[in-house]
C-alpha cells in the first residue's frame, strides 16, 4: 500500500494508537502534535491523507481544512476530522468545508483504519476517471494515454505512471523518493539516478512540451505550463 498518512493531534496517546493501527495496516505514517510543524512539512511534502484533530493548541482545525481545500497541490487530498467535538452541527460544518469523513473520540482504530482506506479508494477512483490537461498535455488515466497538441504519445509503464503523478499536482515538486515509492515502494531496490533516466526519455518523447517537466534542484521535479 504505502500510502502516507499524516495525523495531526496533541493527544500523544491517540498518535501513539492510531499510527500503530495504521502501520499494522500497511501505511506509512508522520504525526505532529500542533498545526505549525504540520504545516511547515506540508511546504515539503504531500500526504495522502490527512487524519485532523479540530481542537490543536495553536489552531482551529476547521480553519486548517478550510485553508487545505482552498490551496492548489494540497485541496485533492483526502481529510478524516477526528475530533471529540460530536455535535451534529460540528459535523455538517466539518463536511461542509470539504472534510471527506467525520469521527468522533472515542473511537475504534480498527473503524477508523477501514474509513481510512475508503477514503482512498474515493480518491483514486476520480483520478482513473478525470482527464488531466497540463497546457499542450493531455492525460486520460483510464485510457493510459497520452496526447500532446491531440497527436497521441507512446509511453511505457513507468514513463506514465510519473508524468500522471506530476499532473496530479502541476506546479507541486516531488522529490525522487517520493516518485520512486510511488512507482514501486519496498518492492524494488533502486537509486535516484533510475528517476533522472526516465524524466529524460519522458521529456524527449513529449517533444516542445518536455519543458514543462521542470527540475528542482538537488530536490525532484515538479510540471507546470
Amino acid at each position: 500500500m504505502n500510502k502516507l498518512v499524516a495525523l495531526v493531534d496533541d493527544e500523544p496517546d491517540i498518535v501513539e494508537l492510531v499510527s500503530l493501527h495504521l502501520q499494522k495496516a500497511g501505511f506509512k505514517v508522520k504525526g505532529f502534535s500542533n498545526a505549525e510543524s504540520f504545516l511547515t512539512f506540508l511546504n515539503s511534502q504531500k500526504p495522502d491523507l490527512i487524519i485532523l484533530d479540530l481542537m490543536l493548541p495553536d489552531a482551529d482545525g476547521l480553519e486548517i481544512c478550510k485553508h487545505l481545500k482552498k490551496k492548489d497541490g494540497l485541496s485533492l487530498i483526502p481529510v478524516i476530522m477526528l475530533t471529540a467535538k460530536g455535535e451534529e452541527t460540528d459535523k455538517i460544518l466539518g463536511l461542509e468545508l470539504g472534510a471527506d469523513d467525520y469521527i468522533t473520540k472515542p473511537f475504534s482504530p480498527k473503524e477508523l483504519v477501514a474509513r481510512v482506506k475508503v477514503a482512498l479508494r474515493k480518491q483514486e477512483s476520480k483520478e482513473l476517471t478525470t482527464k488531466i490537461q497540463i497546457g499542450a498535455i493531455l492525460i486520460d488515466p483510464e485510457k493510459y494515454e497520452v496526447s500532446v497538441d491531440g497527436k497521441r504519445i507512446d509511453l511505457t509503464a513507468t514513463e506514465f505512471k510519473i508524468l500522471k503523478l506530476l499532473a496530479s499536482q502541476s506546479g507541486w515538486v516531488f522529490t525522487r523518493d517520493t516518485i520512486l515509492d510511488y512507482l514501486w515502494g519496498k518492492e524494488k531496490a533502486v537509486v535516484d539516478r533510475t528517476v533522472d533516466v526516465h524524466i529524460k526519455n519522458l521529456r524527449e518523447k513529449l517533444g516542445t512540451a518536455g519543458q514543462y517537466i521542470k527540475n528542482v534542484r538537488g530536490i525532484g521535479y515538479k510540471l507546470e505550463a
